[in-house]
């Protein structure tokens, strides 16, 4: 996908801020450190867009960025971080189960897992959460330039098994460092925009 237009529009806590237009959109969810601001960032060939934070658990909203004038990528709450309130992870979870129940507009969600270790078990309760509400779902397994080539095919088999994947199920090898992945990331998010 060329992108023309990449713009930050709203840090949103509930239905009242979503955007009206109707236009599609993607949610991009995983675990806090997971790299998901660097995952934006590539995918919009934007260096700053989305602030990398040396403090996981930044994201606490749901934040909306504008792609080439016709769809959304959302910004979810990372999961799984500790030093976060016990009362700010129930808030969180009702928000984000609204907005993964209700909203319409959702067409896929990017689940970001991390290739060089077993998917968390916060990993696999979002993947059945996600699965649950029925939601296509691209697992996306980041900082691939981390770890040999030789050792790909064992992780993303731990992967797929962990999080019960079908074979069909798309499960994308990603590096933001080199740009591993990102062509066939943007093939797997069109399917859902049309």
């Amino acid at each position: 996908m060329k992108i023309k237009q990449a713009d930050y529009v709203i840090s949103a806590v509930g239905p009242a801020q979503y955007p009206t237009e109707g236009f599609p959109e993607i949610a991009l969810s995983g675990r806090s450190n997971v790299g998901k601001s660097s995952f934006i960032n590539t995918m919009l060939n934007r260096r700053n867009l989305v602030r990398i934070s040396e403090k996981p658990g930044k994201t606490q909203k749901l934040n909306y960025f504008i792609v080439n004038g016709s769809f959304y990528f959302v910004d979810v709450p990372g999961y799984g971080y500790a030093k976060v309130s016990k009362k700010d992870r129930e808030a969180w979870g009702r928000m984000l189960e609204k907005y993964f129940a209700e909203r319409q507009e959702l067409s896929a969600v990017v689940h970001l897992v991390d290739l060089r270790h077993p998917p968390s078990k916060q990993d696999i309760q979002m993947h059945e959460f996600l699965t649950y509400y029925r939601h296509p779902v691209i697992t996306i397994a980041t900082k691939t330039d981390k770890i040999p080539k030789s050792k790909f095919q064992k992780h993303k088999q731990i992967i797929r098994r962990d999080l019960g994947l079908k074979p069909d199920d798309p499960l994308i090898l990603f590096s933001s460092f080199n740009g591993m992945g990102k062509e066939e990331a943007w093939r797997a998010i069109e399917s859902f925009l049309n």
